[in-house]
Formats: C-alpha cells, structure tokens, sequence
C-alpha cells in the first residue's frame, strides 16, 4: 500500500514526524511518502490530490490529506472543532481521505467522483490528523466502509487560476484549453503582475528567456470524460513564479 500524505506541514517539520509515526502503528503495511503543500492553500492540494489519485499507479494507493484552516464558520470554535473529514473511492480503487475544506476535494468533485461525510468526530483536539483521522483512515484503507456517511455538497475548483507552483516556478493553471492559436502573443495579468507571453502548443517550443503560455505535464478525464490538459506559465530557463510576485493558489489568470 502506498499511502500519501498531503498537507500543510512540511517533511522537516515535527507534525509530519508524529503523524508519519502514528500512521506506521495503525497501517504499518503502508509505505508512507509526504507531498507538503503551502499552509492553508486548500487549491494545491486540491490539485496535487486529483493529479496523483487519477494517474497511473498501484490500485492499493491512498491519499490522506489535511489541510484545515478552519474557515468553514467564523464563530468561535469549540473543543478545537473544523472542517468535517470525508472521503472518496475512485473506480480505479483509489481511496483519498481528507478534511473537507475549501478546495482540498473540489477537482475530485468537479471529476464526478462522489465524496462522502466519514463518521469521526470534527472536534476533540487541536492535532486531528495525529489523534483522531488515522484510525478512521486505517479502517477505510483496509476496505471498511461503515465509517461513510451521506454524500456532501463540496465547492467547485476555482476556474482559470493559479492552481499549484511547482519547484521550477511554472504555474500550473485551471485553464484547459488555449486563449489563442499557437503563436500568438498574449499579455498575462496574474495578481498585480502582468507580462507577455507566448501561446505555444508545447513549452519548449519557444526560445530561451520567453514566457510561454502551454499545455502542461498535469491533466485527468473531466466528468463528462473529456480528458483535460492544464496549461501552464512556463519561463523557459527563467522562473515563472518569480516574475509574477509568486501568487498564491487561487489566483485569477487574466488572458488577452
């Protein structure tokens, strides 16, 4: 079983370490690796999620995801409560398990794939995805579906926006389809920032230093199965990120 943990804590910090940890005394048959995304960027892990849960890899994969900035009410919380966790089994046998919060499980639902509310407590510690998540994760992992509850309602993904940077500094966006034919110049408007680009249908396919707008590397079957390519900002030899004030997740892409 391979068992990825997305979340906001990063792999040198102690939270994964104890999370790791108690995730080897319940599952100690999983091969555990971590992908950290930005603290409260609910967007990225969104995306890292249905990137790997829809492409090539064993059946027995899982996902745990724990990104919670406890944002769903702004009254006072009570006993350290949050974000509901829920979970959702991919055709493939894929299982993603995660708090439901902002966009962690948007791009699964956006896929057709159902999620469903996990019955465990919301509340009761300030480090959920250490005490209370993991036995609910480890009983779902081993195929005991008891835990699931009704379907719930998640928010789409947000549209033609910034959705994950990756350790290049190209912007992988929710564009999925060209603003213009290949060739084209374009003036891109991320944030505050602007900049011209090129529209390529591949991004090598421009000289060095250019910035290129481009069908990226990630990509999966929309719900209707129209298989999608998201484009990219791609600085060839240079780091889009950087040019654009390095915008958060969830940052509109303007195109014109």
């Amino acid at each position: 079983m391979l068992l990825t943990v997305i979340a906001d804590y990063g792999t040198g910090d102690l939270a994964f370490a104890e999370v790791r940890q108690r995730l080897a005394e319940l599952l100690p048959e999983a091969s555990v690796q971590a992908l950290p995304v930005p603290a409260f960027d609910t967007v990225s892990a969104g995306f890292c999620i249905a990137q790997l849960a829809f492409g090539d890899g064993p059946a027995d994969r899982v996902f745990y995801a724990n990104v919670a900035p406890r944002q769903d009410a702004d009254d006072p919380r009570s006993a350290n409560a949050g974000e509901q966790l829920a979970a959702a089994r991919l055709p493939s046998g894929v299982l993603v398990v995660g708090v439901a919060s902002g966009s962690s499980l948007a791009f699964l639902a956006d896929a057709g794939v159902p999620v469903r509310a996990v019955r465990v407590p919301d509340a009761g510690s300030q480090f959920r995805s250490r005490d209370v998540f993991p036995g609910a994760l480890a009983r779902l992992a081993r195929g005991d579906d008891d835990l699931l509850g009704d379907p719930i309602d998640v928010r789409g993904a947000p549209r033609r926006a910034v959705a994950y940077t990756d350790g290049y500094g190209n912007l992988k966006t929710t564009w999925s389809s060209a603003p213009a034919e290949p060739g084209a110049r374009v003036t891109v408007r991320i944030g505050s920032a602007t900049a011209e680009a090129v529209v390529s249908d591949g991004v090598f396919e421009v000289p060095a230093g250019e910035l290129a707008f481009a069908p990226g590397s990630s990509g999966w079957a929309s719900a209707d199965g129209e298989q999608l390519t998201w484009y990219e900002v791609f600085a060839r030899g240079g780091d889009a990120a950087e040019m654009f004030g390095r915008p958060a997740a969830g940052t509109p892409v303007e195109v014109g």
